[in-house]
């Protein structure tokens, strides 16, 4: 597993303890410290997608919405709705990273962390979504 696919799991990580349990990032951050130490080269990627996506939530998830057909970002998965935001945040925000690497990747992991639909259910959005790429 490339380091990129670890930062983005541990990214996923921290936003659902951020989206599910209501730990603030300062919180998440040393709990996170254990399993990011300075040391480890995907840290800083994964820390950047968490506050990226902290920062700029409200904005990610109108976009997965508008993109979703009927589907409340409430009424998601825990983790099938954190995989579309970290995905949507580099989708929008980080344009050195192909739209292909990016949606793969979001698939790949639903299929590991989610349930037998999920990576056609974000596979369908984060396509749709990937043209707001080209509007910004």
């Amino acid at each position: 597993m490339g380091t990129r696919r670890q930062s983005r799991e541990c990214t996923l990580q921290m936003l659902y303890a951020f989206d599910n349990c209501s730990m603030d990032e300062k919180s998440i951050f040393e709990c996170f410290d254990t399993f990011l130490p300075v040391e480890i080269p995907y840290r800083e990627f994964s820390v950047a997608i968490f506050r990226g996506v902290c920062e700029n939530q409200k904005e990610i998830d109108s976009l997965i919405e508008k993109y979703a057909d009927n589907w409340e970002i409430s009424r998601m998965t825990v983790i099938d709705r954190n995989i579309m935001r970290l995905a949507a945040y580099e989708i929008l925000y980080m344009p050195k990273t192909p739209i292909s690497v990016i949606i793969d990747e979001a698939v790949e992991i639903s299929k590991e962390y989610s349930n037998k639909d999920s990576s056609k259910f974000v596979n369908g959005i984060l396509d749709k979504l990937k043209n707001e790429r080209k509007a910004k």
